[in-house]
């Protein structure tokens, strides 16, 4: 059975930084393609970033780019979401997900993945 499970969410000030982490199993991290997605209770779930199934490849959606990373450690079979310069606007629910096995590439839609963790909250205060 596959898990995954988020961790790392709070509260924090503008301007500030935190890290998500999500830790899979019953699966690997390598098998395919894994991403972040975050929702507010305004909006559809919107995709954050996604890393390949090498980990050789990333993308972002343009309005975390350069202030976020995603990244592995295949060892631990978890991957991360490094959150910088927060702001007010970042306020969701992050969810980290998992394409089917041999999906090579993320794609910024939730209905492309089928594995789901059950999501940490983030809150960046002004």
């Amino acid at each position: 059975q596959v898990h995954l499970v988020e961790s790392g969410g709070g509260l924090v000030q503008a301007g500030g930084s935190l890290s998500l982490s999500c830790v899979v199993s019953g699966r690997t991290v390598s098998s395919s393609a894994m991403g972040w997605f975050r929702q507010t209770p305004e909006k559809e779930r919107d995709f954050v970033a996604g890393i390949s199934r090498s980990g050789g490849s990333t993308g972002y959606a343009d309005s975390v780019e350069g202030r976020f990373t995603i990244f592995r450690d295949d060892a631990n079979n978890t991957v991360y979401l490094e959150m910088s310069s927060l702001s007010p606007e970042d306020t969701a629910v992050y969810y980290c997900a998992q394409r089917s096995s041999g999906s090579i590439l993320p794609t910024s839609r939730a209905r492309d993945y089928d594995y789901w963790g059950q999501g940490t909250q983030v809150t960046v205060s002004s």
